[in-house]
């Protein structure tokens, strides 16, 4: 379970402010058809994030403890610094394609999601924890946690959270997992 806890929290809090959520607002305000759009974003994050924690899982058989302790532990560092740099809103592709609004928001979300951060911690999670399952149920439902109250209240979230702050905490999350795991901090690996 602490797997998939980690994985939820540290996803829902590093989305915050990611270009993908700014994508679920802008698609929302394009589309103004919620469930599709959902549905997109839910399909879009269990395939990306599946494909990540395969790779994940796969590290660990492949990589021998010690190397694979070093390179976790700063990878989490890493992500650390990668969530104090907040994306853009210009960085986003929202062209809508002639698929539908379902088939466009899983092409984009899936495309975005590529080599991104949340995709990045999916990979380091699942090799963390060597429990696909619970990480990518974690990280997918973390995407769904930032995402889908962006599609419905749109830029008054941005408004109301303190998106600094938000960063700042998943930053800390992600350099105390960094430390613990480079240190073997009770046997974490």
């Amino acid at each position: 379970m602490e797997a998939f806890f980690i994985s939820t929290g540290i996803v829902a809090l590093a989305e915050m402010g990611d270009k993908t959520q700014l994508l679920s607002l802008l698609l929302a305000a394009k589309f103004r058809r919620p469930l599709p759009i959902i549905l997109g974003i839910l399909v879009a994050t269990l395939l990306n994030h599946a494909f990540a924690g395969a790779i994940g899982s796969w590290l660990t058989a492949f990589i021998g403890p010690d190397v694979l302790r070093w390179v976790l532990g700063l990878s989490f560092l890493a992500m650390a610094a990668w969530t104090l740099v907040p994306d853009k809103i210009d960085d986003v592709d929202a062209r809508p394609a002639r698929l539908g609004v379902f088939a466009t928001t899983a092409f984009a979300f899936f495309l975005a999601e590529m080599g991104d951060k949340t995709q990045v911690a999916t990979i380091a999670l699942a090799a963390k924890y060597a429990d696909f399952y619970p990480v990518v149920a974690g990280t997918t439902l973390g995407m769904m946690i930032a995402n889908v109250p962006a599609v419905f209240l749109g830029n008054r979230i941005i408004q109301m959270v303190s998106l600094k702050l938000v960063h700042g905490i998943a930053a800390a999350i992600f350099a105390v997992l960094g430390v613990l795991t480079l240190f073997n901090v009770g046997n974490l690996l």
